[in-house]
């Protein structure tokens, strides 16, 4: 049997930008906090480098503003970017007021005893301003924000409910517009159930599960872009996906990505034969932005027909390395690898979804009360090519900003009443769920194989009749049988890889991280790409 509940805010994921608004809203709203598997399942937990932030004497906001417009490519928005920048500090206090273990330095003592924190710099960067707990950042943050979640009466967590769609006064066709809830599914009793809130969030994170090869977990889906695109919200620079220039590849290291604060700590790159090559493609060699070096990773390994480059910082203390990198060093050991000794074997893999839901400065969508904060929302501040460590500092900054402005609007906005129940009459339970299995898998080929690093019109011609097949099939399939975890995903996923190509085949330039043989040439004017669905201003 469907249940239904109200809570004041739905928070939709149970990532850093999640837990932080969630986190930062008074104690005497009632919040729920959504994860579709367990809580530790989604990308905060798996992040290793650290977040970038103005935090040392030597380093200025105007040094990190002007490094991550250089980044971005010339479309970045400055405002967006200063914005995120300004607040860093004031993020980062937050943190440790939090009790997160960031790794201090115990080389510079402070003058009341304690010890600086110890800050590494990244591909990008003018200067160190990473904060990081070793090279597990990511985890010292989420089981931090988890543990004083825990501590709140009114914060409920949930795991193993799987957001289906939102509900929205046009949906329902009722007068005004705004979003009044979700319909999620609970995977322990089957049951789609519906949830009021008079504010709903979108941070599900971001949709690299969209490539064959990602260093993303299973569940980045995309699904709260998808869920927006349907619920009337526009998407912008969806074309723009970063791949991470160094992912492990071996046969069992599933999605392993080896941070790139090894080559901010002077780990280098090079082919099979031991030869360096990162110079031949920029002068900042190893500590070019991820899109040139991902490139030139790409480029190499077609050159010479080899199946991976290498990341050598064997040439470092053992001790140091040990140090600094025991989540590398120690999983490079499980498959035989000793990183002090031995170059670890690389690859680019899809990581960082630098489009999607257009959002305000306080996170805001085109639909009254639904809020997207993370790597769902598109702000403006990655521009067409995220710098290393900036999204976990746009989720803390945009996640508090967020927070700030529902506190603002608390006394304007009422409790949605006489939600409609799920409706599952018409459907019944799938005999061929092996339809999902091959499409989900003909999904992420088509769009690593047409929509990766280098595109042609050609490919993205052929990418764009595949999916709108699947659409159709999927849809078809979606109409007819009961939803479960891999069908919802698959459905958003087809959605934001639609989007995603519709976006790359408007983009009539090379640009950050869309390269296309086709245009290989960047325009004068650097311009978003925005799109707008059907139902939008109807």
């Amino acid at each position: 049997m469907s249940q239904h509940y109200q809570h004041d805010v739905l928070v939709i994921g149970s990532g850093a930008a999640g837990l932080t608004l969630a986190l930062t809203l008074p104690e005497h709203l009632r919040i729920a906090v959504l994860s579709k598997g367990n809580l530790a399942n989604g990308s905060t937990y798996w992040a290793q480098g650290g977040v970038a932030a103005v935090l040392d004497d030597m380093d200025t906001v105007e040094s990190h503003v002007d490094d991550t417009l250089n980044a971005g490519a010339g479309l970045c928005r400055e405002d967006a970017v200063r914005f995120t920048v300004e607040h860093s500090r004031e993020a980062i206090q937050w943190l440790i007021d939090q009790g997160v273990p960031f790794t201090r330095d115990d080389q510079t003592a402070r003058e009341d005893g304690g010890f600086e924190f110890h800050l590494t710099r990244e591909g990008g960067h003018s200067h160190r301003r990473i904060i990081h707990a070793a090279d597990a950042t990511g985890a010292a943050i989420f089981k931090t924000l988890l543990e004083q979640a825990k501590l709140r009466a009114n914060i409920e967590m949930l795991e193993q409910r799987v957001a289906v769609d939102l509900i929205t006064t046009r949906k329902l066709d009722l007068a005004g517009e705004r979003c009044l809830g979700a319909y999620v599914l609970n995977r322990a009793s089957g049951e789609v159930d519906t949830y009021g809130a008079r504010f709903v969030i979108l941070a599900t994170g971001g949709a690299a599960k969209v490539y064959l090869y990602t260093s993303n977990p299973d569940g980045a889906c995309g699904d709260g872009i998808a869920m927006a695109w349907r619920a009337g919200c526009r998407v912008g620079n969806l074309e723009f996906n970063q791949f991470h220039p160094t992912c492990l590849y071996h046969p069992q290291a599933k999605s392993f990505l080896v941070t790139e604060a090894l080559r901010g700590e002077g780990a280098l790159l090079k082919l099979p034969n031991g030869q360096r090559f990162m110079q031949r493609f920029d002068a900042r060699a190893e500590l070019a932005p991820r899109d040139i070096v991902a490139r030139a990773i790409d480029h190499e390994m077609k050159r010479l027909g080899v199946d991976c480059v290498y990341l050598d910082i064997s040439h470092k203390p053992a001790d140091f390395i040990k140090m600094h990198f025991p989540t590398v060093y120690e999983r490079c050991l499980d498959f035989g690898i000793d990183i002090t000794r031995e170059p670890i074997p690389v690859v680019p893999a899809a990581h960082y979804t630098c489009g999607g839901v257009v959002v305000d400065q306080s996170g805001h969508t085109d639909v009254p009360g639904l809020y997207a904060i993370g790597e769902t929302s598109f702000t403006g501040l990655h521009g067409a090519n995220r710098m290393a460590s900036n999204s976990l500092l746009e989720c803390f900054v945009y996640a508090r900003s967020a927070a700030a402005d529902i506190m603002q609007k608390l006394d304007e906005v009422s409790a949605p009443s006489n939600l409609p129940t799920w409706d599952a009459s018409q459907v019944t339970d799938s005999d061929e769920d092996v339809i999902i299995a091959h499409n989900w898998d003909e999904l992420r080929r088509f769009m690593w194989d047409y929509v990766g690093i280098v595109r042609t019109n050609k490919r993205l011609q052929r990418a764009e009749h595949r999916v709108r097949l699947l659409l159709d099939e999927i849809d078809e399939f979606y109409s007819n049988y009961k939803v479960s975890r891999d069908l919802i995903e698959l459905r958003n996923l087809a959605q934001v890889a639609e989007l995603m190509i519709r976006s790359a085949m408007q983009r009539k330039e090379s640009r950050g991280l869309h390269y296309t043989l086709d245009y290989p040439q960047q325009l004068p004017e650097a311009k978003d790409t925005i799109l707008q669905p059907p139902t939008y201003g109807d």
